[in-house]
């Protein structure tokens, strides 16, 4: 690849030294390893585990859990920038890295250290994929407002019901479940968070064929007098609802960061390509009706990588960041899917085949649904601006 199309860039003011050092060994790991088996892994719909253990050694998954959950202590913005590198050679296997850490900072906040501390050490190692249980088949933006049922009987807790549309469910060895303790009517206030190892007597999966991408997969999960400890509880009875809320502002801004990093790959490929590809003798790149199209979307890219930076830069300084965060998702996975969308016409005929460029499209598409829709985050936003009170919802 030409030297003037790399995707490399001057740091950000957000990245310090261990950041820019980290996210330069995931983006020779990623270019190395990861990208050569996209495809492959997509064909098989299956996470190449040996592959995980790899970036694991590396120190690549979930380093910015503290040092005694087993972590490395680095900030958020270097495992942001980690996510942008994998994710751009293969946002499935992306999710290796977004589930550790997502899961792995409620459970290292919220889960009793003598529980959760060997599942966050293979979490980091590879070893282990840790699903987020959140979505029903009734209750997908209104996380408020599920059925699944978690009853104590002495000291273990009983759970039945289903959770749907979840990420790695037929691959994770564990998940973070969500369910009901108190009343409907309580919403929010009602919600436990459980612990549940996949492994449990009366625990059936079920995969869905979904239009995105297959090798991480998404199914749905049933659960008929599933028993767990009680010690695998995180945090308080009723207060699930307010760990799984925190841990998106967080998770946001990092899918932020994981879609644009696959549109900038798009982007780099194609501006290349338009230098390369001659039509009616010129050099495609003559051609103003394909180049200012790109130019626009890779302005928008620029600034919206920024934008997920600067959440996470605020995360870490122990600042608010649910704004930022809210501006990222309502806006990226969006972008991504139009920058991938005019990066595929631009290769024509080659584009629309079955290969990397039509599976970034399928990849970045269902980002815009999970983690809270467009939608939602524009409410979170005027709700912000305007006052909680000011706006429904």
């Amino acid at each position: 690849m030409s030297s003037s199309f790399t995707s490399s860039r001057a740091p950000s003011p957000f990245e310090d030294e261990a950041a820019r050092a980290i996210a330069e060994t995931a983006r020779r790991f990623a270019a190395e390893r990861i990208a050569p088996g996209y495809l492959e892994r997509e064909r098989t719909g299956r996470l190449d585990r040996a592959l995980a253990r790899e970036m694991g050694a590396l120190g690549l998954i979930a380093p910015e859990l503290p040092e005694e959950a087993g972590g490395l202590g680095v900030s958020t913005v270097a495992a942001g920038l980690i996510l942008e590198a994998i994710a751009a050679a293969d946002l499935s296997f992306a999710y290796v890295n977004l589930l550790a850490s997502l899961c792995g900072a409620i459970l290292a906040r919220h889960g009793q250290p003598e529980v959760v501390r060997p599942w966050l050490d293979r979490m980091r190692a590879g070893e282990a994929i840790c699903a987020l249980a959140l979505t029903e088949p009734e209750a997908g933006s209104d996380a408020a407002a599920l059925r699944l049922r978690i009853r104590r009987e002495g000291e273990t807790y009983r759970l039945d019901g289903e959770k749907a549309s979840i990420s790695a469910a037929d691959q994770a060895e564990i998940a973070i479940v969500f369910g009901r303790t108190g009343p409907l009517e309580a919403r929010a206030r009602g919600i436990t968070a459980l612990l549940v190892p996949l492994d449990r007597p009366g625990l059936k999966r079920h995969r869905t064929d979904c239009h995105g991408p297959r090798a991480v997969g998404r199914g749905s999960l049933f659960f008929d007098g599933v028993t767990v400890p009680v010690d695998h509880r995180l945090g308080a009875e009723g207060e699930g609802f307010v760990h799984v809320m925190q841990g998106f502002d967080y998770s946001r801004a990092l899918i932020g960061l994981m879609v644009l990093g696959v549109a900038r790959a798009a982007l780099t490929e194609t501006w290349r390509h338009l230098t390369e590809r001659e039509a009616f003798g010129q050099k495609l790149a003559a051609f103003q009706g394909l180049t200012h199209p790109l130019a626009d979307l890779d302005t928008k890219i620029e600034a919206a990588r920024l934008l997920a930076l600067q959440a996470l830069w605020r995360k870490d300084q122990g600042l608010a960041h649910h704004l930022e965060a809210a501006m990222v998702k309502a806006w990226a996975p969006s972008l991504a899917y139009e920058t991938v969308h005019r990066c595929l016409l631009a290769f024509g005929h080659g584009g629309y085949d079955r290969g990397v460029m039509e599976q970034r499209l399928r990849d970045v598409l269902g980002f815009e649904i999970g983690d809270g829709t467009a939608e939602i985050m524009r409410t979170l936003i005027a709700r912000t601006r305007a006052g909680r009170q000011a706006v429904l919802y």
